[in-house]
């Protein structure tokens, strides 16, 4: 919960900065940073759901299977069930000794989220490189160099990156023992605790750094406006002007990337180009043209469900407090 407060807050706090969305870790159209940390809220609350499920999954009681066929004494297994405060009881003896889906649903669980974790880390790996320049780790989250004494490694990051392959091995080393374990119980079954219960702890850990790190970095708006300004993040807007006037979007496509070879040639942007280049490619161009070329107004146009348009974000941000906040009462 504690990681998904601070992306929350994070979002909240830098809402109207933008930054290069990328597809391929190329320029693709520009967003709203808040648009982008919520991705992860979202993933994360999944994440509470397939965690919720596996505690379902283990709410089970095997007491009266005994070693496999149940028992001839006079159990009443509703009754212990109740008073040990399970759910129910699990239907089937052979079934109770030998089950071990409840791990697996947890460790299942665990590397899913342990996998956004490791994305949400590479991406903050990635910002902090002088190469990006979009956030600065604090230094309760960054070491420095043993030989370099001008760096600032990320290594908490990289270290929640690292422990996503620990996470999946759980997962793998689990899954290969109950692999054609015939019923009901065998000696190697012994091996299903050590792996549940360091997939849990590695997570929480994980959770834990994950979320001093985001609620502790510093955002640099700039920098990210000046890569968003680059890449020409401004050309499906161009094609999309074009195609709302009629042009097939086939041929709006070419067109625009008849532009952007323009600009390339001439070494500027799309907003540099004139109003005469852009009716020497199509006589549809007008001077409205250059709403299509501001960022903040590209941003604010994608207003659909979903979108990253400020007033679908202000949506979405009020669906994923209210989701927190339900989970929060779950606990």
């Amino acid at each position: 919960m504690a990681l998904r407060e601070a992306l929350v807050e994070a979002a909240e706090k830098h809402f109207d900065v933008i930054l290069p969305g990328y597809t391929h870790l190329q320029h693709a159209q520009p967003v709203l940073l808040s648009h982008h940390l919520l991705a992860y809220v979202w993933m994360l609350t999944r994440d509470f759901e397939r965690l919720a499920a596996a505690r379902k999954s283990a709410d089970a009681c095997p007491l009266g299977a005994a070693a496999l066929a149940g028992t001839t004494y006079p159990l009443d297994r509703f009754a212990t069930t109740a008073a040990l405060g399970f759910a129910r009881p699990i239907p089937n003896s052979l079934d109770a000794v030998s089950d071990r889906d409840f791990l697996l649903d947890l460790i299942y669980a665990c590397s899913v989220s342990s996998l956004h974790l490791s994305r949400l880390a590479e991406e903050l790996i990635l910002w902090s490189t002088a190469e990006f320049g979009f956030i600065t780790l604090a230094d309760s989250y960054a070491t420095g160099s043993s030989i370099m004494p001008q760096k600032k490694n990320p290594d908490f990051a990289e270290l929640i990156r690292g422990k996503s392959g620990r996470v999946v091995g759980d997962l793998m080393a689990l899954m290969m023992t109950l692999k054609s374990l015939p019923l009901a119980y065998n000696k190697d079954l012994q091996e299903d605790k050590e792996g549940a219960m360091d997939a849990a702890d590695t997570l929480e850990d994980c959770y834990r750094c994950a979320a001093g790190m985001v609620a502790t970095m510093t955002v640099h708006p700039e920098a990210m406006m000046a890569q968003a300004k680059k890449g020409y993040l401004a050309a499906t807007d161009v094609a999309d002007y074009l195609a709302k006037k009629g042009m097939p979007f086939r041929r709006a496509h070419e067109v625009v990337g008849h532009l952007v070879l323009l600009c390339e040639q001439r070494g500027c942007d799309l907003e540099d180009l004139t109003l005469a280049d852009f009716q020497a490619e199509s006589d549809l161009f007008e001077a409205d043209i250059v709403n299509c070329l501001n960022l903040p107004a590209i941003v604010a146009a994608r207003t659909t469900y979903g979108g990253t348009g400020h007033a679908a974000v202000r949506e979405q941000l009020a669906e994923v407090e209210a989701a927190l906040a339900a989970d929060c009462a779950r606990l």
